[in-house]
């Protein structure tokens, strides 16, 4: 029977560019990938790494000694790509490889306000310091495991996975300004996601959900969108991942309304708007008191033509609105509301049409 053990250690990141600069690291082995990060997963891990935050297991294996230099090698199993960024942004004459096109690449301003626009012979001594004393969590496989032994191990850790969902493959492919401006907006607002409105529950935060809940308010604000589809939302994501530049006017809405929300119906909400269904009809409902927005009868987008937000005041809300809202999502509650809406509530899906009614009850 195959047995596999692995040393857990620590390696800083100067150890990496020791074993490459005298040639005992083997970055490329045959069951690992080709290099395939695009510039904004690279600037992510850099800053990842200047924050001090932690980062997957790398997986080495020991190879034998070389009896002619006496130095021990070994090769990287899993950890290539991060790795491999990390070498390029250090110096690039570590890589005999290296491709301005594929390697080259600087600290993104959307990741790192700070340093972005930097590379790393740019940063602050302290800085660099910083990077190069950052510690990875190793696992090493010993020098007599052989390559069937390593993709049996990896084949078992990935069918142990859990699929990903659509927010979570955004996630992975997306690395600028659109994805940061969501996931801030998300994080910033967790304890009232899961512990005062209770829409979310811990699980489902794992998963990302109120990052893709976030995502469809901006869509919202932004154009009237109510359809929640998987390639509208990712066409967002790809559109102002260079550039988003209604970023600022967008985060400034959506905190608006949050902190209205907040305001009107408190830290409980009830338990009229604890579902998602619900708490999107209630943010859009808000959203269009407070900005005068409409709801979008768009087919097809057009992103790149969308008109810039004019920076609006938002309109305070009266006493009577706070009012219509209980009282109507009480009668949703309490299915004495219209059939439609009833069927809408029901639903649970996420089309504008249902959406659509919903707000306008809400508010009717």
């Amino acid at each position: 029977m195959l047995e596999a053990q692995t040393l857990r250690t620590l390696y800083r990141v100067s150890d990496f560019v020791g074993w490459q600069r005298e040639g005992t690291l083997e970055l490329n082995p045959n069951f690992q990938r080709r290099s395939v990060w695009k510039k904004g997963a690279k600037s992510f891990l850099i800053d990842t790494i200047i924050r001090g935050f932690p980062v997957p297991i790398i997986f080495l294996r020991d190879k034998k000694t070389d009896l002619k230099t006496l130095k021990a090698k070994r090769d990287v199993v899993d950890g290539q790509q991060r790795i491999r960024t990390l070498l390029s942004f250090i110096d690039h004459n570590l890589l005999p490889d290296y491709d301005p096109q594929r390697d080259d690449f600087e600290i993104n301003k959307t990741h790192n306000k700070d340093f972005g626009g930097k590379r790393f012979h740019q940063l602050t001594i302290e800085v660099r310091q910083r990077i190069l004393d950052y510690q990875f969590s190793v696992h090493s496989f010993p020098t007599d495991t052989d390559d069937r032994m390593i993709l049996q191990i990896f084949a078992r850790m990935n069918a142990t996975g859990v699929k990903l969902n659509p927010q979570e493959l955004r996630n992975a492919e997306f690395f600028g300004e659109f994805k940061t401006s969501a996931y801030e907006l998300a994080t910033e607002q967790l304890y009232r996601w899961r512990d005062d409105w209770e829409v979310f529950t811990p699980d489902g935060i794992a998963r990302m959900n109120e990052v893709e809940m976030a995502s469809e308010f901006m869509m919202y604000i932004m154009t009237g969108v109510l359809e929640k589809k998987t390639g509208t939302i990712d066409s967002f994501y790809k559109q102002y991942d260079a550039s988003f530049p209604d970023r600022q006017e967008v985060e400034r809405r959506f905190r608006t309304v949050f902190d209205t929300i907040e305001d009107l119906l408190g830290n409980g909400i009830d338990r009229l708007f604890k579902s998602r269904t619900m708490f999107f009809a209630l943010f859009a409902a808000i959203y269009g008191q407070q900005f005068d927005a409409k709801t979008s009868q768009h087919g097809r987008l057009k992103l790149a033509d969308l008109p810039r937000l004019s920076k609006d005041k938002a309109v305070p809300l009266t006493p009577e609105i706070r009012g219509k809202l209980i009282k109507n999502a009480a009668a949703i509650r309490d299915k004495q509301a219209p059939e439609n809406v009833l069927k809408a509530r029901q639903s649970g899906t996420t089309d504008a049409i249902n959406r659509r009614t919903l707000i306008g009850y809400l508010v009717a």
